[in-house]
């Protein structure tokens, strides 16, 4: 299949404890058939992460491709952005904050 005439969806990483796999919640904005107003519709892919490199809150790019596994027909292109804080180290148990 020509890479061309894949699917391309951009979203954001909410769940990263499977293995090489994400959970990627991508949304759209639809108009309401009866009320006109403009409402936001999400939905969940599985999506391959070869090298487990998402964190949760990243926003990604998605292709389509063969299926992988019962649910997972997506793989991650690029990561279009990481999260922010993705640099700062959590406390561990014994420290304190210095207030």
């Amino acid at each position: 299949m020509a890479e061309g005439h894949r699917k391309v969806l951009l979203g954001e990483v909410v769940s990263n404890r499977m293995h090489k796999t994400v959970t990627v919640k991508v949304e759209r904005r639809v108009r309401h058939p009866m009320y006109e107003r403009v409402v936001k519709r999400s939905k969940k892919f599985h999506a391959h992460d070869e090298h487990n490199q998402c964190q949760i809150g990243d926003i990604v790019r998605i292709i389509e491709t063969r299926p992988l596994s019962k649910t997972k027909c997506w793989r991650l292109l690029e990561v279009v952005r990481r999260r922010a804080g993705a640099g700062v180290a959590p406390l561990a148990g014994g420290e304190e904050l210095g207030v």
